[in-house]
This record gives structure tokens, C-alpha cells and sequence, in this order.
């Protein structure tokens, strides 16, 4: 009885929201809710982060115990893929892939317990070790706030998909502190068209979220970095360089991870993916113990350190310490494995998402361009630390295909303003290096395999909202080979179509189609109503349409064809109805009408 009180208090709010609050008003409400409830989550699961880590360390000498670190992470993989086994009971990795997906195909609808399962999940995978970062998951927590919040409120669709970006803007916000890189992060990475409509709820959200992280943790950046060196514009063409060398690494890493993804996924057991996984990430640590972690301490040593005896504290505990001459080759056998660390994390039943990788990565990178430069006089002197600090812009922006982000995230996650225009060199070169081989990001490659990515270009992006569902038309009257002219007269008398197509009367099997104008010379003459039957009156239609093919894919087939109706039938080639070239015309212009209002 309580739960109806409760249900029914809850449907006279939402009416009296109608009545009172404006549409748009209220979508900046829910906007700042978004921002508030993502940045809480964020910091409870840094929280929950930072006390496993601690409660993993606290009782032993980390410099004395080295086997430790090649077990916790297989256990953190262990206990994700259970909670996602066995509790959750769907997959949860590839966050910003799945909210790609929820955009392109589910009109902005994420599943309610991604609010709280990648949360827990990620937990267990980077407290214990794991070789990936918080930030997808976090990702994928915001979103599915944001979409299940506007879902709460009977939100429509187009509402809920600027939802879902201000709950990816709020959680790139609130775990950087970068509120500018959240916004632009919805632009290039999700896809989202910024509008005045949307502009100003996803600004809410991020600046919302990002307070609240401030005013919990504290104004200083993420990254301590002082620039000891200015920026020289004689350095741009060095920079350039290092842009390039940044989207190979970027095309490495990209392609690498999916083809270590397609190994685990001919694994058919989570048992043996376990197995795999788990097994590779330990012996990865076990030789390179940079790989422990997100690696954020690492990053730290490098931006911060000014003496050869500050960057040889990245090769403790390996079997390259004290043997400060082969730091260079150290690092680049890291710079190597760091991809299959990632994977093997993720693949062997862990969550976790690859900013943190792709961050690392790009900071090791820029390091070793700079450092071997300077070590072998290829060119003047290039501050390790400022490259280091380009590199990580550089490397991002290839593997996410999002230089702008990559810019303002870095410049906000160190504070490095003064190096801005270095930002932005580095993060083009490499962005224009990475598309010329990988059309489309590390998150986007998989949809856009499938032809499933919304993308910025307006045409595929309003096909891509079209659902064959929406337009399949129904009212078409049957008919069967059997039936003779009269009878198709008959049906011809009370149709309001021209085409009528055939099917088996037992199985419902598309055979073909009857034409009006076809028949039109002989309907009248009823001496010939029972010598012809639909069977020989029958013609193939120009082409057929499964209920499985994207819209892209039907409006080829209508140009190629130049037909007006085409029929639409499943796998087993069973009739379900036609698809009007007038129809598909008329729902675009409404969806497309839609889609572009400010």
C-alpha cells in the first residue's frame, strides 16, 4: 500500500513539473542533479580504490615483498569477473563503447545497474593492481545516472541523450578536475552535436561535478608539474616530430589491444579467459613492475623529476635497477607491453578503461623521444619533462581520436597553460598521424564495424535514428499462388495499394509480388478469371529487404534499385511488410527536423 502512496506522490510531482516548470528549465535542473550525484560517485570510488590499495600494502615492506604484487591483480580480476558473473549477470566492459552504443541504437536508454556495477567492478580490478584506469567505468557510472535520471522524470529521447553526455562530462570533470576537457570530451569522443540547447546543460554539469571535486579533495591539479623551461617556438618542428612518433605509439597501442581483445574472444570459457589473462598480466609485472596499477606514480616521476637519479626510481624493483644506462630500453620494452597488460586485465574478466593507459603511455613516450634525442645530440636540448608532458596530449589524442580534449585535459590535469600552444601542435600532428591508418577510435572501431556509431555527419547520424521498425508498413493484403484472378480482383476492389505481395499460405514465405499495372490489361475481362492464378502473374521484386539491415544500408538499395516499395522479411525469409521510399523520406525529415533543434 505504501509503495502505491509512494508511486502515485511521485506521478502528481511529475505532473505538477509539467504544469510549472519549463521544459528546458527543468532539463538544467536535472543537469546539475547529474553533475552532483556523478561527482559523488567518483569520489567513492576513489575511495574504495584508495583503501583496498592501502589495505593491501600497510602490513609488509613493499621493497621487501615482490611475489605479492604478481598475485593481487589476478585476484582483483577473479573477484570482478565473479561480481559480474554471478551477480550483475551482463557485460559491463568497454564502457564508452556501450554509451556509444546506448546513443546510437538505444536512443540514450543505459541499463539502471550500470549506475553502480562498473562502480564495484573496477574497484576489485584497479585496487588490486590492474593494469587499466578508473576513468571508463566512472564514465559509464555518469552516463547511466544521467540517462536512468531522465528516464525517472518520463524524459524523451533526444533529452535523454544530452543526459547521458552530461553524465560523461560530469565524470571526466569531477575525476580530472577538468571541466572543459569533460565538455569537449561529449564533442569528440561521444559525438554529441553541441547546440545552444545542449551547451548549457552539459556546462552545468561539468562545472557542478568539478566543484564538488575541488571542494573534496582540494584545488591542486592531479599531476604537480613546474615548468622550468619555457616553451621556445624554435622547438615547433621538434614537437612535431614528437606529434608523429605519438600517433604510432597511438596506432600501436589501438591495434594491439584489438588484437590481443580478438584472442580472448575465441576463448569461450570465462574460466580459460581467467586463466589467460590473469597468467600474462603476472608475468608482464613480474619483468616490468611499471605495469602495476594505473601507473599515475610513474607519470609523476617523469613530469617532476630533473636528474638521471630521479627517472632511474622507475626501474626500482626490476631486474634493471641500479643499471641506469638501459632506463632507455627500459622503457621502451614498457612502452611495448603496456597495451598487453591493459588487455590482459580487461580480457581476463577485469573492468577497467584506457585513459590512465593511453595517459601513461603518451608520458613514457615523450620522455624517451626527448631523452634519446638529448642523449644522442640529434637536435638541441629538449626538456625531458616538457616532452614527457606533450607526449601524454599527443598519445591520447591518437588513441581517442580527440585532440581538442587531449589539450584542455592535460593542460587542466597539470595545470600546464604556459605549454597551450605546444598542446595543440603535438595533439593535431598525432591526431592527423592516427586517422591517416585508424578511421575511427579505440571506443568507435568496434559500431563502426557493425555500421552502429552516430557520428557528427548529419545524414548517417539521422539514418542511424531510424529504426526499420518504425517504418515497416503493414497494411499491404496478402495474397497466395493459388488464388486465381477473381479473387485478386476482388482484393484489388477494397486494397488501396497497387502492389500486393505473394506468400506460401502455410509458412508465410515471401514468394514475390503482384503489380497493379501489371495486370491492369486483363482484370476486366472475366472470361480469363479462372484460367490465370497468381502463381503466373507473379514477378521478383527489384530486391529485398531484411529486418536486420541498417537504414544506410536500405537507402542504398533504394537508389540502386530506383524502386518506390521494397519488401522487408526476417532471416527465415518470412514476410513482415514493405518499406515506402516515401515513408523512409517523411520519418528522416521529422528526425532530422529534431535532431537540429537548438
Amino acid at each position: 500500500m505504501m509503495r502505491n502512496d509512494r508511486i502515485s506522490f511521485f506521478q502528481k510531482f511529475i505532473k505538477w513539473r509539467e504544469d510549472n516548470i519549463k521544459e528546458k528549465h527543468f532539463i538544467l535542473i536535472l543537469s546539475f542533479l547529474v553533475g552532483v550525484f556523478v561527482a559523488l560517485a567518483t569520489l567513492t570510488l576513489k575511495f574504495i580504490i584508495k583503501e583496498i590499495e592501502g589495505m593491501l600494502t600497510q602490513n609488509f615492506d613493499v621493497s621487501q615483498v615482490h611475489f605479492v604484487y604478481l598475485i593481487y591483480p589476478v585476484i582483483g580480476i577473479l573477484l570482478s569477473g565473479l561480481f559480474v558473473r554471478y551477480i550483475v549477470k551482463d557485460d559491463i566492459s568497454h564502457g564508452v563503447t556501450k554509451i556509444l552504443f546506448s546513443i546510437s541504437q538505444r536512443q540514450g536508454r543505459i541499463k539502471r545497474h550500470n549506475i553502480w556495477s562498473s562502480l564495484v567492478a573496477s574497484a576489485f580490478t584497479i585496487g588490486f593492481g590492474g593494469s587499466v584506469g578508473a576513468e571508463s567505468p566512472i564514465v559509464l557510472t555518469g552516463s547511466a545516472i544521467g540517462s536512468n535520471l531522465g528516464s525517472l522524470f518520463k524524459m524523451d529521447h533526444h533529452t535523454l541523450m544530452l543526459l547521458v553526455g552530461c553524465g560523461a562530462a560530469g565524470a571526466i570533470s569531477a575525476i580530472f578536475k577538468a571541466p572543459i576537457a569533460g565538455l569537449v570530451f561529449t564533442l569528440e569522443v561521444l559525438m554529441l552535436d553541441l547546440t545552444m540547447t545542449s551547451l548549457m546543460p552539459l556546462l552545468i554539469s561539468a562545472v557542478t561535478a568539478a566543484t564538488v571535486s575541488y571542494i573534496a579533495t582540494g584545488q591542486q591539479a592531479m599531476f604537480a608539474f613546474h615548468l622550468d623551461e619555457a616553451f621556445r617556438l624554435g622547438r615547433i618542428p621538434y614537437v612535431i616530430l614528437l606529434g608523429i612518433f605519438s600517433g604510432l605509439v597511438s596506432i600501436y597501442f589501438t591495434r594491439s589491444m584489438n588484437w590481443v581483445e580478438t584472442l580472448f574472444s575465441k576463448l569461450s570459457s570465462p574460466f580459460k579467459k581467467f586463466l589467460f589473462g590473469g597468467s600474462m598480466l603476472s608475468v608482464l609485472i613480474f619483468f616490468f613492475p611499471l605495469l602495476y596499477g594505473e601507473g599515475y606514480d610513474t607519470i609523476n616521476k617523469l613530469l617532476n623529476g630533473t636528474t638521471s637519479a630521479d627517472w632511474d626510481a622507475v626501474m626500482n624493483n626490476s631486474f634493471f635497477y641500479g643499471h641506469g644506462n638501459l632506463l632507455l630500453v627500459y622503457l621502451l620494452l614498457v612502452l611495448a607491453t603496456k597495451s598487453f597488460a591493459s588487455s590482459a586485465t580487461n580480457g581476463g574478466g577485469g573492468c577497467g578503461g584506457l585513459f590512465a593507459p593511453s595517459l601513461y603511455l603518451g608520458c613514457i613516450a615523450g620522455f624517451i623521444f626527448s631523452f634519446f634525442s638529448n642523449s644522442w645530440g640529434f637536435f638541441p636540448f629538449l626538456p625531458e619533462k616538457n616532452f614527457a608532458l606533450l607526449g601524454m596530449a599527443g598519445v591520447m589524442a591518437g588513441v581517442m581520436h580527440a585532440p581538442l580534449m587531449s589539450v584542455f585535459l592535460i593542460a587542466e590535469l597539470t595545470g600546464g597553460y604556459d605549454m597551450f600552444l605546444a598542446l595543440l601542435i603535438v595533439s593535431t600532428s598525432s591526431y592527423l598521424t592516427a586517422i591517416s591508418f585508424e578511421p575511427h577510435s579505440i571506443y568507435a572501431t568496434r559500431l563502426a564495424k557493425k555500421g552502429e556509431l552516430l557520428t557528427h555527419h548529419k545524414d548517417h547520424a539521422v539514418l542511424m535514428l531510424l529504426k526499420m521498425a518504425n517504418i515497416v508498413e503493414t497494411d499491404f493484403v496478402k495474397i497466395h499462388p493459388e488464388m486465381d484472378l477473381s479473387e485478386l480482383v476482388k482484393i484489388i476492389s477494397v486494397s488501396r495499394r497497387n502492389v500486393y505481395p505473394v506468400t506460401d499460405k502455410v509458412t508465410g514465405e515471401f514468394l514475390g509480388i503482384v503489380l497493379l499495372d501489371d495486370i491492369r490489361n486483363i482484370m476486366f475481362r472475366q472470361e480469363l478469371y479462372h484460367r490465370f492464378t497468381v502463381d503466373r502473374l507473379m514477378t521478383s521484386p527489384p530486391a529485398k529487404i531484411y529486418n536486420t539491415y541498417s537504414m544506410e544500408k536500405v537507402m542504398r538499395i533504394f537508389d540502386d534499385t530506383k524502386a518506390w516499395n521494397l519488401p522487408v522479411i526476417d532471416d527465415k525469409g518470412k514476410y513482415l511488410g514493405f518499406v515506402s521510399k516515401s515513408k523512409v523520406f517523411n520519418s528522416y525529415r521529422q528526425v532530422l527536423v529534431h535532431f537540429s533543434e537548438d
